[in-house]
């Protein structure tokens, strides 16, 4: 990508409490990222020790997937201590000193909460199983069978099968939404929301910077627990649970997505509001009515900063019609929303292999997501244009890829290891036996044989984040006139002082596009020539990106 007058990355220039509004967050999923110790796992020390890296990216933030005590049957979404990291992580002093050395090299951190449901070897669960009459006996969702002994209602777990579970002590069900070892917690009860707020102060006093706030729609059930109706065969959506799960036969109405879900959301960034520059990124699972929601999460200034749904997470690709066609939808349901976009993260195929890219079309995917309005998110591994990984059966550690094997695989591919050295053992990632195998595809595009060369993917993926920092409108701006025009999609961000012009061909073939009018200069581009002064052709993954100075 050739860039021009591009300025030196200040962040400096936002405002101290906006970071986050057009900010780039990098997303860690510690297990993979880096081992200090080598026991095959990822740890906090390993985090701190590739801050540099991370840095030097110039994203503005790292998100870190869980490293609280946990089972691991879900790999850290399932919680035995909010308080506390989990050994095989580190200890909370190791968390202190990568919070320090990351604000140090003007890196904000944000924690993965997991709000919704807890491990079932969580003290608090350990004593609401227990009878009906404790302290906590209603700190999660239980409820008395069918007079047949069976459900009380037909809601579907993610991970496949009922969502309810039987606990003998009781004599009831209890709800899980995931794994049966990850109980819900009863948001209608008001000493749980206390509770958890408390868990968000903890972290907040500690000096982190936000919350992703994971599967922020399903804190509240409907408390008359009235039956999910079912979902039409041609409204089904896969972006949530794959096409062989029934899950996705039923449209979630009463198990998730509960308006009560508002006030809670609007307690928790009056918290977040007390401590200066913190944010808060929910994200929104939901294959219907993501966006609706993502609006309703994020209007105004009394609720969550940003959201992210799955509309760029899923199968379909991210063609100019369905680009456009999202972004009328958001106009439509959500005008003022502040959407976080994502193309791939530790939940989802990697989006270089399920949207079936070539490199050129991977660049060109990277300075899309810096040009649309919103914040953005990067996977590790995303900056050198990793595809996802084969697992075979016999190495599988998701319990979702073990139960759909082998029409669904997991998760499994794009969590395996981060690839840092092309010559040393499992790739730079640890001494010892990883926890996942290393790609040895992947290590063909390792840190160290990308950093040599300054045309790699790794330095582009710098470039266009330095190109969206250098452009304010970019970062922040408003974002108008999106057009499709056969492949190719077009739009105007502008701000007070400059408008961008960017057009990108999404498509198979070559397309000319009309340039516009006036004293417009080009600050990136990927294309096959200048048709005149008018216009461009744009090739197969090709872009051309134009400034125009206002005033």
């Amino acid at each position: 990508m050739n860039v021009q007058n591009t300025v030196e990355l200040s962040k400096s220039t936002k405002a101290k409490s906006e970071w986050w509004r057009g900010g780039v967050i990098y997303q860690i999923y510690p297990r993979s990222f880096q081992d200090s110790n080598g026991d095959g796992i990822g740890d906090l020390k390993g985090i701190t020790q590739r801050l540099d890296y991370i840095a030097d990216l110039g994203v503005d933030a790292i998100w870190i997937s869980p490293f609280f005590k946990s089972p691991m049957k879900d790999f850290g979404y399932d919680v035995s201590d909010y308080r506390d990291v989990d050994p095989m992580f580190g200890s909370l002093e190791d968390f202190r000193v990568l919070l320090d050395q990351a604000h140090a090299k003007g890196l904000k951190v944000m924690i993965d909460l997991v709000l919704s449901h807890t491990s079932d070897q969580h003290p608090w669960f350990g004593e609401s199983h227990a009878n009906r009459d404790n302290p906590k006996s209603d700190w999660y969702v239980w409820a008395d069978p069918k007079p047949d002994g069976t459900p009380p209602n037909n809601w579907l777990s993610i991970f496949g099968g009922s969502a309810w579970q039987w606990e003998p002590r009781r004599l009831q069900y209890y709800l899980h939404n995931f794994l049966s070892s990850q109980p819900d917690l009863n948001f209608h009860c008001t000493e749980v929301q206390d509770a958890l707020l408390d868990v968000a102060r903890f972290w907040l006093e500690m000096g982190v910077d936000g919350f992703r706030l994971d599967t922020i729609n399903f804190y509240f059930h409907d408390k008359y627990l009235r039956d999910n109706p079912a979902l039409p065969a041609e409204e089904r959506n896969a972006s949530i649970a794959p096409t062989v799960n029934p899950y996705n036969h039923q449209d979630h109405h009463y198990s998730k997505s509960q308006p009560e879900n508002i006030a809670f959301l609007e307690r928790l960034r009056a918290l977040t509001d007390e401590y200066e520059g913190r944010a808060c990124l929910g994200e929104v699972g939901d294959a219907q009515r993501g966006l609706e929601i993502m609006g309703q999460y994020t209007s105004g200034d009394q609720r969550m900063h940003m959201c992210y749904a799955f509309e760029f997470l899923e199968k379909r690709a991210l063609t100019a019609p369905y680009a456009k066609q999202v972004f009328d939808q958001l106009e439509e349901k959500a005008g003022d929303a502040w959407p976080c976009w994502a193309f791939s993260n530790h939940d989802v195929e990697r989006h270089a292999s399920r949207w079936d890219l070539n490199d050129a079309a991977i660049r060109q995917h990277a300075v899309l997501m810096m040009c649309l309005r919103g914040s953005a998110c990067l996977y590790q591994g995303e900056e050198l244009g990793l595809h996802e990984a084969d697992v075979p059966f016999e190495k599988l550690q998701d319990p979702y890829g073990i139960e759909f094997w082998p029409e669904f695989k997991g998760r499994d591919g794009c969590r395996t290891p981060m690839v840092w050295a092309t010559q040393d053992e499992h790739s730079g990632f640890s001494t010892g036996e990883p926890w996942l195998p290393v790609s040895t595809a992947q290590t063909e595009r390792a840190v160290d044989r990308l950093e040599a060369n300054d045309q790699s993917m790794l330095h582009h993926y710098r470039r266009a984040i330095a190109l969206r920092h250098a452009h304010p409108a970019l970062t922040s701006g408003a974002q108008s006139n999106m057009k499709q025009i056969g492949p190719v999609l077009t739009f105007q961000r502008e701000d007070a002082s400059e408008a961008v012009f960017c057009a990108f061909n999404l498509g198979t073939e070559a397309q000319r596009v009309d340039l516009p009018l006036g004293d417009w200069r080009v600050i990136g581009q990927e294309l096959g020539g200048s048709d005149g002064a008018g216009s461009v052709t744009l090739h197969p993954a090709q872009f051309c990106l134009m400034a125009k100075d206002k005033g």
